[in-house]
């Protein structure tokens, strides 16, 4: 038994299969999953578990250069916003709640929380380690 680290098999998986520039998307409960991107469903009820603590365990075992955060996020959920913005130190990009959608679809997979709070949603893209 894996004595640290992610306990979920298949997201340890899936960020053990990442190379330079792949992302991973961390969702809400209410992210449209397109049908050909797999999904991880982590989600027990509404607001179990929350965005932020998933997305701080995926943090220590993934090395991430940059994430994207629909533009939305700024005015509907600024709380949420601060809180990934400490977390996360590599660049931000931010684009619209629909190209936002349009680009997970390209994700290796999307992670789906039980966040319940709008636009709690991130790409992360891959770093390397060296």
């Amino acid at each position: 038994m894996k004595k640290q680290g992610i306990l979920n098999r298949e997201i340890a998986s899936v960020l053990a299969r990442l190379g330079h520039t792949d992302t991973i998307v961390i969702a809400d409960c209410g992210l449209p999953i397109p049908d050909d991107t797999p999904c991880i469903d982590v989600s027990i009820e509404k607001g179990m578990p929350r965005f932020a603590d998933v997305l701080e365990a995926i943090l220590e075992d993934m090395e991430v250069e940059q994430y994207t955060l629909a533009e939305e996020m700024k005015e509907n959920n600024p709380e949420l916003l601060s809180k990934v913005q400490d977390l996360v130190q590599s660049e931000a990009d931010f684009v619209s709640h629909e190209k936002f959608k349009a680009q997970s679809s390209q994700a290796k997979a999307i992670i789906r929380t039980g966040e319940a709070t709008p636009y709690a949603n991130i790409i992360l893209h891959s770093g390397v380690i060296f």
